[in-house]
């Protein structure tokens, strides 16, 4: 009887705190965003398979980065679109734990991508000779698959967990899409083992990751500042430039999130910070690897001028 009270067929999503006469306009900012950042990063993937200079370790982390933004921004923001249109914002009760496994899967796998990135980065800079040895395919194979396989248990063993709890009554989620914590506030059964499995692998996902961001770009600051020449100084900082910009904007939306909790409006922050890192950033990674890179706007420029000259050849 207490199982069969406690089962749901679906959960309600509050979505975003937005004005009923203001909808349509942020419906059309969201829309556009969104394609943006789909648009935006298929491109840096197929140019990335399309042009051979491009295929080091750098570019194949960085495909797959952009691969892991598209599928992130692709597990809210359609669901998101959807319910701005809907006169009742729902989602089944599988499909929340659906989106909240893919969200922590492919949350968390951007993290482990900028680490394998900074340390290709340090790599290059502070052992430039042993590059190529060090970073070798199969290390970066390696290293790819990692990152995908260990994020693929953490996000199942949160998704497992969360389906034992029970949910009485209240399936308000005051979110735009299945958050765990907004899960566990309304389970009514004991949270504890979840709770504490978050804070244990929240060390291992994101400080720690943070902490080998950190040390790797210490260590590439301090091999930068021994370089004699202004030019080999600004050939450095544009090598890195790109990903220590993605990793400011992914780390410093995480920090105000997480680590600089208000009392007030709690829940409305919650809400707006979300928004910055799974809409914004996925959006900005893009223009932020090819407006900053010069191997990008060329190998963009080298295949608009093939596709050019094969037209002009088939007329």
């Amino acid at each position: 009887m207490e199982r069969n009270q406690t089962v749901l067929s679906e959960f309600l999503l509050l979505g975003l705190p937005i004005q009923p006469e203001h909808q349509h306009l942020f419906y059309a900012l969201f829309l556009t965003m969104y394609l943006t950042t789909v648009l935006g990063n298929l491109i840096i993937i197929v140019l990335i398979q399309l042009d051979s200079r491009l295929h080091t370790p750098m570019y194949y982390f960085l495909s797959n980065l952009s691969f892991s933004d598209l599928c992130f921004s692709s597990v809210t923001v359609p669901k998101l679109l959807q319910n701005m249109q809907s006169q009742v914002p729902s989602i089944p009760y599988r499909g929340c734990l659906t989106q909240m496994y893919f969200f922590i899967l492919f949350g968390d796998l951007e993290s482990f991508l900028l680490v394998a990135m900074a340390y290709d980065r340090y790599v290059a800079i502070c052992s430039p000779l042993q590059y190529t040895s060090i970073m070798s395919s199969k290390l970066c194979v390696c290293l790819a698959t990692l990152s995908w396989m260990l994020n693929m248990f953490h996000a199942l063993l949160h998704t497992l967990l969360t389906a034992r709890l029970s949910f009485c009554g209240n399936n308000v989620i005051p979110h735009f899409f299945c958050d765990l914590s907004a899960l566990l506030k309304l389970a009514c059964s004991n949270t504890h083992v979840n709770e504490l499995v978050i804070f244990i692998m929240g060390g291992l996902i994101i400080i720690i990751p943070f902490l080998l961001i950190t040390v790797s770009y210490i260590q590439i600051f301090s091999s930068i500042l021994k370089i004699p020449s202004a030019q080999g100084i600004h050939k450095a900082f544009s090598t890195c430039g790109s990903h220590l910009s993605v990793v400011s904007l992914f780390c410093g939306t995480i920090i105000g999130l997480y680590l600089c909790p208000s009392a007030n409006n709690s829940t409305v922050k919650e809400t707006v910070m979300a928004l910055m890192y799974t809409v914004v950033t996925p959006m900005l990674n893009p223009f932020i690897y090819s407006l900053r890179n010069r191997d990008m706007k060329g190998a963009l420029g080298r295949v608009f001028h093939k596709n050019k000259m094969l037209f002009c050849f088939s007329w």
